[in-house]
């Protein structure tokens, strides 16, 4: 009885010529990102050199911001603090708000309930910025003002050095929280989306052999889902923080504003995205003012890659 024989199959020149081109298009891909990045650092870095050696190292705590010619003065101290406490404030009331609803639409909703939630959730995410600003204005800072700003400045405000957090006499509404609550409504559909699909993504044993030793609901997700997720449910965390940092219309609309250095919560400051947003139009090509807003978006880029990279590290440390 004959068998056949069997004819190895190699590759033509045509398909390892495809192979080639389409090795060398992804390398030019990453490439170009990496030309892009290193292109718009470069750009930030120089722009903002005669800023750095006008004010030197003392720019980066200054909390002067004077653009009246002849003495002008200019420091990053008030919007630096403003970025970092509107995006930590923001991911404290985000994170808890995502779980919860990632955890109720994999675990608890029924299924008639979880399309239509699902998909409000990811049209939250393509309202533009400006319209959470305009709302944010108009509807969240009254009730903010007078529903939240005043009991808490009342209750907490004569508490020993946690009082002056809470205790402001700012009665235009504008404030810090205000922008960390918008913040916190705009970043919301990116985390809890990317939780919602990673949860789905852990495989049903885990979680039925859970159920079957008598764990409880929240004990399979606080010990299965969670540790099985923490990746991505970190990677999504860092993605919301980075639009929190980056974020600027919004912010404008309701952080109120001011160069002034914000001892409560509810007192009026500025970001960064803000400052330049505000500032740049009317500063003059190659002016002193210029360089310091081109230096503050350099100090943005830097804090964002600071986060990032402290991000990675703890993943990986905590996957050793």
């Amino acid at each position: 009885m004959q068998q056949s024989a069997t004819v190895p199959l190699g590759r033509s020149s045509s398909g390892s010529a495809g192979d080639k081109l389409f090795e060398w298009l992804c390398r030019g891909a990453s490439l170009l990102v990496l030309a892009l990045l290193g292109a718009i650092i470069l750009t930030l870095f120089v722009g903002g050199l005669p800023a750095f050696r006008e004010f030197g190292i003392g720019f980066l705590w200054s909390t002067d911001w004077n653009p009246v010619e002849g003495r002008e003065s200019y420091g990053a101290a008030v919007p630096v603090i403003g970025t970092i406490v509107t995006a930590v404030l923001a991911i404290l009331i985000a994170v808890p708000a995502a779980f919860g609803i990632a955890f109720y639409l994999t675990e608890l909703a029924p299924e008639w309930i979880r399309g239509p939630v699902g998909t409000a959730i990811e049209l939250l995410a393509a309202i533009p910025s400006i319209i959470f600003g305009m709302w944010g204005l108009f509807v969240l800072v009254p009730i903010i003002q007078h529903w939240i700003q005043l009991p808490f400045g009342e209750v907490l405000g004569s508490l020993p050095l946690i009082g002056v957090i809470f205790d402001s006499n700012n009665f235009a509404g504008t404030s810090i929280f205000a922008a960390s609550v918008v913040l916190s409504i705009m970043i919301l559909p990116f985390i809890a989306a990317t939780m919602r699909d990673v949860f789905l993504q852990v495989p049903a044993v885990y979680k039925e052999s859970a159920y079957g030793l008598g764990a409880t609901r929240w004990e399979v997700m606080r010990g299965v889902v969670v540790p099985y997720t923490r990746v991505s449910v970190v990677g999504g965390i860092m993605l919301g923080l980075g639009r929190a940092l980056g974020e600027t219309m919004a912010v404008t609309f309701v952080i109120g504003n001011a160069n002034r250095l914000a001892t409560s919560i509810f007192d009026p400051s500025t970001t960064i995205a803000s400052v330049v947003a505000m500032e740049f139009p009317e500063s003059l090509m190659g002016s002193l003012k210029q360089s310091s807003l081109l230096a503050l978006g350099f100090l943005l880029f830097v804090i964002s890659f600071i986060v990032l990279a402290v991000s990675r590290w703890l993943l990986r440390s905590r996957l050793k």
